[in-house]
């Protein structure tokens, strides 16, 4: 038996034999100075138009077999095809240089992979793969390369590739391949998140480790360890047959909830939202079900580079959430810096007890224009989504006041640039502090929902730092007062007709469901994996 170490980026087990791919590449040639420029630039219009009806294909095929989020993938692909500084390279490469168009797409393909693979943030880096998935296709309909048949790989295989596109994973999952085990690659590449999504066991950066004399062997691979063996002895068989039967049972249980409304044996009707630390996770949000995203935590934003994100960066990426969640609701929380999350750029003064000093709400106070350039980018991309905007760690009345006459200065300026934005994004506040939860009588008058930060909430009521490990063993979310600070505010914000929800861990457990519930709670917002879950045990549940 032999042991190999990849990175999972898709849980689950896979057990079946090995089957090398080899991947066809087309080739490029250059053309020195092509004399009929026109004609050049049909070719490559016509090839990206035959891409567009590539990836059209590929939407409908995913849409048929494995349902519409799975298949949103192949629309961001169209967009980014049509993405305008793509377009103006290779056409201006066409144009100005005579270059031939496969070559110019390559040129560009080439430049915008290594642009991306300079940015910071992991999920900007990860779309470098993308880029060269899109130009590739592109290619293979200049030079008219063959397509490659994948759809013959016997069902039940483990495929080995040296990279994979998220066409690709589609056509494997209809192939019905148990697992796929890939040379290079990243954990947010849209392949790598379309394999989440369609539940095919994956691990990818395996390297050199998988050589081509295990070709045909049995192998079984852990997409959550990222650990691969090939020709395991009969105990690991075991081990993993038990573990693939107790996870196929509960999964088979959950799926029964999908695209059911979530509404209690006694009628009332509960919101179940996805958290979302980052982009990367938009399939997997999509895939699980959720109502919407009742938090998206913006701080990947700030975080993991030498400088604050500019107005138009923050745009593109809500603008890009908007569109894909497709009328869903998108509550995002403002910049939420301080404590245990800051960069050096921010040049925050080093503080004894962090979790109680600069962070949250007062950051953003303290910096008006900052928090101005998140808002603006906010309102602008309202246009093409259902926002909401949800602003962190409030104490006092003065604070939220503070906050509308910012928004109305937003509001203001976007409107003397002639700018669209929605005039009546609903605004609210995360609770989380036991001043908010006693003065929610007087907050609920303010804005138009609540959400309890249960995390926060927990750690200050208790007046136990999470982050200590002193006394981590003391850290109870199911603290009883937290139960009472939770009918206290529900009891307010129900008053004034406005909606709570809940967020961090608490919501997440299964256990207590229907007792937050039977307390008024409105909305859970969850992490994607827990969506079904919850919902089985709101559905389930005699609270009316």
């Amino acid at each position: 038996m032999i042991v190999i170490n990849g990175l999972g980026v898709s849980e689950g087990i896979a057990i079946g034999n090995l089957s090398f791919r080899s991947v066809i590449r087309s080739n490029i040639s250059r053309r020195y100075m092509v004399e009929d420029v026109d004609a050049e630039i049909s070719r490559y219009l016509s090839a990206k138009k035959a891409a567009h009806a590539k990836l059209d294909e590929m939407y409908a095929s995913t849409l048929k077999h494995c349902g519409e989020r799975e298949a949103e993938i192949f629309r961001v692909h169209k967009m980014m095809i049509e993405d305008d500084d793509y377009q103006e390279d290779i056409l201006n490469l066409i144009k100005a240089e005579h270059q031939n168009a496969e070559h110019a797409v390559d040129i560009t393909s080439s430049k915008f992979f290594e642009m991306f693979l300079q940015i910071d943030d992991e999920y900007m880096r990860s779309r470098a793969e993308d880029v060269r998935a899109i130009s590739r296709m592109i290619i293979d309909f200049l030079v008219g390369t063959g397509e490659e048949d994948i759809r013959n790989i016997k069902p039940g295989s483990i495929v080995f590739s040296e990279d994979i596109s998220p066409g690709e994973i589609s056509i494997f999952k209809q192939s019905g391949v148990a697992g796929l085990l890939v040379s290079s690659g990243s954990k947010n590449s849209h392949a790598s998140i379309l394999a989440r999504v369609m539940g095919i066991p994956t691990i990818v950066d395996v390297g050199g480790g998988i050589k081509k004399e295990f070709d045909g062997k049995n192998v079984i691979l852990d997409g959550s360890s990222g650990e691969i063996y090939i020709e395991p002895d009969e105990g690991i068989h075991r081990n993993f047959a038990k573990k693939i039967e107790s996870m196929s049972i509960q999964n088979i249980e959950f799926e029964k909830y999908k695209g059911k409304e979530s509404i209690t044996k006694g009628g009332k009707k509960i919101d179940i939202y996805a958290n979302m630390n980052n982009p990367s996770e938009l399939s997997e949000i999509l895939a699980s079900d959720a109502e919407g995203i009742g938090l998206f935590r913006t701080e990947f934003l700030y975080l993991g580079r030498d400088s604050y994100p500019s107005e138009e960066e923050q745009f593109q990426i809500y603008k890009n959430l908007g569109m894909n969640m497709n009328g869903k609701k998108v509550i995002v929380r403002t910049l939420d810096i301080g404590s245990d999350k800051q960069e050096k750029y921010m040049k925050f003064p080093k503080e004894e007890n962090p979790a109680l000093g600069y962070r949250g709400i007062r950051v953003c106070l303290n910096n008006p224009e900052i928090f101005k350039t998140q808002l603006r980018a906010i309102y602008r991309a309202s246009e093409y989504g259902n926002f909401s905007i949800m602003f962190p760690m409030i104490i006092s009345y003065d604070e939220i006041r503070e906050i509308k006459n910012l928004v109305a200065q937003v509001k203001r300026e976007l409107r003397e640039k002639c700018m669209k934005f929605k005039e009546d994004i609903p605004l609210g506040i995360m609770i989380e502090t036991p001043a908010a939860a006693v003065l929610s009588d007087i907050f609920a008058k303010e804005v138009q929902f609540f959400s309890i930060g249960t995390n926060d909430l927990t750690q200050y009521a208790l007046a136990l730092d999470r982050q200590n490990s002193m006394v981590g063993n003391k850290f109870d979310i199911n603290n009883e007062a937290i139960f009472r600070f939770i009918e206290i505010i529900v009891k307010n914000a129900h008053k004034e007709n406005i909606s709570v929800g809940i967020c961090g861990e608490l919501a997440n457990d299964k256990s207590i469901t229907e007792r937050l519930i039977s307390l008024g709670i409105d909305e859970f917002s969850v992490s994607p994996k827990s969506v079904l879950a919850i919902r089985k045990n709101v559905i389930l549940s005699n609270t009316k």
